[in-house]
């Protein structure tokens, strides 16, 4: 085992229920591990609203996200970017510097490059950026640098698909959440918001349902009732180290 990082872990996303769907298994399995877990969003999901407002969306979003994150003791953070509307600028990725200073991460979860939505993609671009340079002193925000580079990972989408439907390249790892599918989905429960949205948009009668299936059928890939699927950014500017795959050997599934 090689260097070791901050056991902090920051669950960095493009919209509320984004951490619940796809990585909060694995927060919880760290969380038994003895780190602490922090969970944000670019958006409050402004838009994810049905006969409300934007307004009036964004805060009932905000409340479930809290919600959803007291169940691991968890802070929680929005960067208050515009839902559907997302782009990369200087100002956010000073924002998400400032927050990755703020919480001492030593781990980042983020979305894949090859998303199938535009704000999980541009997400993605914001927390590696933000990431790379958040020990650099010169970087100008009021927070000390990191110690070091964190740990960047990414988390599944919906489907094992790019954005036009081709299949990506398979996982780093899987992680077998069977034993914590309980917690996952008190923490997905709270966002009550999102049932009638999927009604609408994909005419998904069974949001929640649909989530846990999509684990369901990662488990089967790999011989477990239910599994989460992970990506580590091994690209230059980022650290090598396990430590995720480490912590969890005993959760750790390989193909």
């Amino acid at each position: 085992m090689g260097r070791r990082f901050n056991k902090t872990v920051l669950s960095f996303h493009a919209h509320p229920d984004d951490t619940e769907a796809w990585c909060a298994g694995t927060l919880k399995l760290l969380k038994d591990k003895g780190y602490k877990v922090v969970i944000a969003t670019m958006t409050a999901g402004g838009m994810g609203g049905i006969n409300s407002t934007e307004e009036g969306t964004i805060e009932m979003r905000k409340e479930e996200a809290k919600k959803a994150a007291d169940v691991l003791d968890a802070e929680y953070y929005c960067l208050d970017g515009r839902d559907g509307f997302l782009f990369d600028n200087t100002e956010i990725r000073l924002a998400s510097i400032s927050l990755m200073r703020k919480v001492n991460a030593g781990i980042v979860i983020t979305h894949l490059p090859m998303d199938y939505h535009s704000d999980h993609r541009t997400t993605c671009n914001i927390v590696e950026s933000a990431a790379m340079i958040s020990s650099l002193p010169n970087v100008p925000v009021g927070e000390e640098p990191l110690e070091v580079t964190p740990l960047l990972y990414h988390s599944a989408p919906l489907t094992l698909t790019d954005p036009i439907g081709s299949a990506i390249v398979p996982p780093h790892f899987y992680v077998d959440v069977t034993s914590v599918m309980d917690t996952k989905m008190e923490m997905l429960s709270f966002h009550q918001s999102q049932i009638d949205l999927m009604k609408v948009m994909h005419k998904m009668d069974d949001f929640f349902g649909v989530a846990k299936q999509a684990n369901a059928d990662y488990g089967k890939l790999v011989g477990v009732d239910y599994a989460e699927v992970f990506w580590q950014h091994l690209g230059g500017g980022f650290q090598r180290e396990t430590q995720i795959q480490d912590d969890l050997k005993d959760f750790i599934i390989t193909r």
